[in-house]
């Protein structure tokens, strides 16, 4: 009966032990998992019934240890590894679905504690054979911790089972089960999570030090993006579209904006959501540091600085590219350089270290994910910032789509200013584009500028870019803006639609992304509007001037005309007086955009520029950068926006009207004309004054560009007339006497 005892206390039942669930099945009655457990058969009648009742308590444990032994061993098994092939593929559906390197893992630590439980029997059964001492007693005082520690074990697994719990959601419900009032238990269950958390820094050490994601099962909460669109039956074809598209190009662009993001439903409740955005973005960045794009390594500044040069005779008679042999060579070389081992081997070391401690300290975790994510960010801004040169490629941006080189879109409007007097045609507008494009460049561009090649000219409803120059840039990566705000605006003609598009190689896509981009072509439009606008008002005065000399000339010369000569000059008077109002808010709106909002945002982003060595700081802070132009342009504000839209088209129409007037004089049109626009720019004026503008942070120089307009009080004063609904005179009265 001693040694019977001793075989349940380890899962094994027999005559005198049995287990409740297999006799009530014998006998055809269910029972219920609440129910299961040893006990002592019902025949026997020598057995007390306190002697029976302190038996049945201590097989109970026998009991537990066979139910985690059997979830330890399920758990463990590894048989799936040989079945998952082609061959077996029953096998491989049946037991595959259930596996979970989290479960092995807990399944390890249950395995250590019932080690200790077996060992404990060992003893008592060495110790009841070699003396004579109650049975009963020494039992229940050799396994007394382990009453404390199996069921609530067996608990565990049942919830486990009956939840299919895996993953981050099980280091979940361990670190929730680790709070209780029971220190051996307490200190058990740290002891599985323990063993948990070392499957998950195993992840993290081939995620953000190799740039692997290790996660066989789906139990990481790190996913890649296209597991989500399977298990959301691909809701969104847009984005697999998009990554289908964009694979082609360039992985690591790829993994980059689509690849990976974080899975909420593995992510523990003790890990915030800001420590797993930087793990992403550390994994992330390594995998681009790790895989280089091919193109990238011919245009290393390192490595272009160790090749000799070459002569281009020798180049053409050999027919091949002479730095393909060395290309292939310091492929890997070149990996290396952008993270050297020893970075890698320190983010390794400190995973290294929190393997080691036996609890989880999230104030040590945490302070380890952001010393991981401090490296990868500031090796991936010695790529892109130095590298890459990045500073050159804002200049850029700044110079064509910030219109900075005023001379070449000067030249541009010139010589495109007859073509954009008629509507464009569908079938020619990009190609008669091209002409004055490329004449405006031979004129102001000058053979050391390195990046025009990267700038093309387009318009989106008519097809095809127009390359800025003849010769074609390697496609490898390359990104380009699109129009998207052509229904959302006031139109002005047909020639609206005028676009930039920039050319970018890896890994200057990581941060001139599409949406970037898109900023950039935004603030363009409205630029390139304002400066044709600006032009406009300028050659309607020149030609103006020119026809009032002229008229000057044939007056000393005809005399008899003298008063036609006289009476054209004091109609064309007034004209004068409202192109200059015009001409005075556009110049002093170019100026303040030009100058205030661009040049001073454009030497804060320097300025950050010289002082951030983080990757994620300089977007954050190029992002302010486009958040402030855009807002100090009040170009998000579509009142103002409107209003401004509404004053360039009243312009234009203008100066084409005073340049129709010798054929077909149209006072009305011009009245009217007037009159709109003394009640747009009175407006503008009054919106731009209001204290929610001008009292806050948003415009700070808001304040100079008002002065600026209402230096001698006159917008003020027709702006009061206009609060006051006070129709003003007429600004052409001189047309009715004709």
């Amino acid at each position: 009966m001693l040694h019977e005892l001793l075989l349940s206390l380890v899962g094994y039942t027999g005559d005198l032990i049995i287990d409740e669930r297999e006799h009530q099945n014998s006998l055809g009655i269910p029972v219920s998992n609440e129910h299961r457990s040893f006990k002592l058969a019902p025949d026997i009648s020598f057995i007390q019934p306190s002697d029976r009742d302190l038996i049945e308590r201590i097989i109970s444990l026998g009991f537990y240890y066979r139910e985690l032994d059997r979830f330890a061993t399920k758990s463990r098994n590894l048989s799936w590894i040989r079945s998952a092939n082609p061959n077996n593929e029953l096998s491989n559906k049946n037991v595959q679905e259930k596996q979970s390197v989290y479960r092995r893992a807990i399944a390890n630590g249950i395995v250590e504690i019932l080690s200790v439980y077996r060992s404990a029997v060992l003893h008592i059964e060495q110790k009841l054979l070699s003396e004579s001492i109650p049975i009963l007693a020494t039992i229940t005082q050799g396994l007394n911790k382990f009453f404390v520690l199996l069921p609530p074990l067996y608990e565990l697994v049942l919830e486990i089972e009956r939840d299919d719990i895996r993953g981050g959601q099980l280091l979940n419900l361990l670190h929730k089960r680790c709070h209780c009032g029971v220190p051996e238990l307490q200190s058990c269950i740290q002891r599985l999570l323990w063993h948990g958390h070392q499957v998950m820094y195993n992840q993290l050490a081939s995620w953000v030090v190799y740039g692997i994601l290790q996660d066989q099962h789906g139990e990481f909460f790190i996913r890649r993006q296209e597991d989500r669109d399977v298990e959301h039956g691909s809701s969104n074809p847009d984005i697999s579209e998009k990554l289908a598209r964009l694979s082609t190009d360039d992985a690591s662009l790829t993994d980059w904006h689509l690849g990976f993001h974080i899975f909420l439903d593995m992510l523990p409740e003790y890990v915030h959501m800001r420590v797993a955005e930087s793990i992403l973005f550390a994994g992330k960045a390594i995998r681009v540091l790790r895989n280089p794009s091919p193109a990238f390594q011919f245009k290393d500044p390192v490595y272009n600085q160790q090749i000799p040069k070459v002569d281009k005779k020798n180049q053409v008679s050999t027919g091949r590219f002479p730095f393909q042999k060395e290309s292939f060579v310091d492929t890997n070389l070149i990996g290396e350089e952008l993270l050297p081992q020893s970075e890698a081997d320190k983010i390794e070391n400190m995973l290294r270290d929190l393997k080691e401690s036996s609890e989880f300290h999230k104030r040590s975790f945490e302070c380890a994910v952001d010393s991981i994510r401090a490296i990868a960010a500031s090796h991936l801004w010695q790529l892109v910032v130095v590298r890459a040169d990045l500073n050159g490629h804002l200049k850029a941006l700044k110079d064509y789509f910030l219109l900075a080189k005023g001379d070449f879109f000067q030249c541009f409007l010139e010589e495109s200013r007859q073509m954009m007097r008629l509507p464009p045609r569908q079938s020619t507008a990009e190609a008669d584009l091209m002409v004055p494009f490329q004449l405006a460049a031979i004129k102001t561009i000058g053979e050391e500028e390195k990046y025009f090649s990267r700038v093309s000219l387009r318009m989106p409803s008519f097809g095809s870019a127009v390359k800025s120059s003849q010769v074609d840039l390697p496609k490898t990566g390359s990104t380009s803006a699109s129009l998207s705000n052509a229904s959302s605006e006031i139109s002005l003609d047909g020639w609206d639609g005028i676009a930039l598009e920039y050319s970018v190689d890896w890994p200057l896509q990581l941060f001139f992304t599409q949406e970037v981009l898109s900023q950039y072509l935004r603030v363009f439009q409205y630029l390139l509007r304002l400066k044709r606008t600006q032009m406009e008002l300028e050659k309607s005065w020149a030609s103006v001037m020119h026809q009032d000399h002229t008229d000057f000339a044939k007056r000393r010369n005809d005399r008899l005309n003298c008063s036609v000569s006289q009476q054209r000059r004091q109609r064309f008077r007034p004209m004068w007086r409202v192109r200059e109002h015009m001409a005075f808010l556009i110049r002093n709106l170019q100026f303040y955009i030009q100058v205030d909002v661009i040049e001073s945002q454009w030497n804060v982003l320097q300025a950050h520029i010289q002082d951030s060595h983080d990757f994620t700081e300089l977007v954050g802070f190029h992002q302010e950068y486009l958040s402030a132009l855009i807002s100090q342009s009040f170009l998000d504000i579509g009142s103002v926006s409107r209003i401004l839209d509404s004053i360039m088209k009243l312009c234009l129409q203008f100066c084409w009207s005073i340049e129709n007037q010798e054929n077909n004089p149209n006072t009305s049109e011009l009245e009217h004309l007037t009159e709109e626009f003394n009640k747009k720019s009175n407006s503008l004026y009054t919106i731009l004054r209001s204290s929610r503008l001008a009292g806050s942070q948003r415009a700070p120089f808001l304040r100079r560009f008002l002065l600026r307009l209402n230096f001698n009080l006159f917008f003020e004063t027709t702006a009061q007339g206009v609060l006051n609904i006070v129709r003003p005179s007429p600004t052409l009265p001189v047309f009715n006497q004709q």
